[in-house]
């Protein structure tokens, strides 16, 4: 059997790279976007345009979609000039965005109804692991149709997860938000210590990234603290996104998180100043003032 022919809908900071991955491994790739313009080195690439999801959907066997939130996902599968308009029996639909579970699963029912089958898998890896094809992806959904895309996975990502039926693969990537925020707390804490307690940043990362405290995020939002790059390997307004997807499920499986309900709230301190683009390492710029309005009392 040749190899599915892919529509790729969002191009953006993750898609983009994704979707050049695909092409690279040889799959037939129709994208589409709400700006054609940001699709326009795929298009250089050799991927085809449509207009809609809808015009995508006709010449695919397998729909991919990563965007923003649930709304977003919603109005691509099931709104105007939507996925579900041209969706013929035995089609697939991947979301890869982060959203809610719960919406996944209804979503997943209406697909169903015109034997489409969705899978959702999102993403962890960031940037870098988009542009390296060496993302995490977690699937839920029928088993048998996840191992049928597992080559479409291979293409953009490194380790592929099997995580249950529909709906499983989103809950385990609001598990992961829950830890990688906390990892991003104890960054931005431990090197505002070391710096206030005048150590070099630099050496001060030497020393831990590689013992006990080591660790993706340490190494690659370490040296963007140290040099005051607050550019986004993941912004704080997707974080926060993901924050409140994480706990309004956590509301609705009675599940405190109190360490995650702190840091949303510090995180919407950088997001009410207007640094909702900057990167989630800029959480450091919260603590360190913390730590001069201690110094002041």
């Amino acid at each position: 059997m040749g190899k599915q022919r892919i529509g790729f809908i969002g191009t953006g900071i993750m898609g983009k790279p994704m979707a050049m991955n695909l092409l690279k491994a040889g799959f037939a790739l129709t994208v589409h976007t709400r700006t054609k313009l940001r699709a326009q080195a795929l298009l250089d690439a050799g991927a085809r345009w449509a207009d809609n999801p809808a015009q995508l959907t006709a010449v695919s066997d397998v729909v991919i979609t990563c965007v923003t939130d649930t709304p977003d996902v919603k109005q691509v599968l099931l709104g105007g000039n939507a996925v579900i308009e041209k969706a013929r029996p035995g089609l697939i639909c991947i979301d890869m965005s982060t959203i809610s579970p719960t919406e996944t699963r209804r979503m997943g029912e209406i697909l169903a109804q015109k034997q489409v089958i969705m899978i959702d898998a999102p993403i962890s890896g960031g940037e870098i692991g988009a542009i390296e094809a060496k993302l995490s992806i977690m699937a839920g959904g029928p088993k048998e149709y996840v191992e049928q895309v597992r080559p479409i996975f291979e293409a953009m990502g490194r380790n592929i997860t099997y995580c249950g039926p529909l709906g499983c693969g989103q809950l385990t990537k609001l598990a992961n938000q829950v830890m990688v925020v906390h990892t991003i707390m104890s960054i931005a804490e431990g090197l505002a210590f070391a710096e206030k307690a005048g150590l070099d940043l630099d050496v001060t990362l030497a020393a831990t990234a590689c013992g006990a405290a080591g660790s993706h995020s340490l190494k690659i939002l370490g040296p963007k603290i140290a040099k005051g790059d607050m550019k986004p390997a993941f912004m704080v307004d997707l974080q926060l996104k993901d924050l409140r997807l994480v706990m309004e499920h956590a509301d609705q499986i009675k599940q405190p998180l109190p360490g995650v309900a702190l840091v949303r709230e510090l995180l919407k301190t950088l997001q009410a100043r207007g640094r909702g683009k900057d990167g989630t390492q800029a959480l450091i710029d919260v603590i360190r003032e913390l730590g001069r309005a201690k110094g002041k009392s």
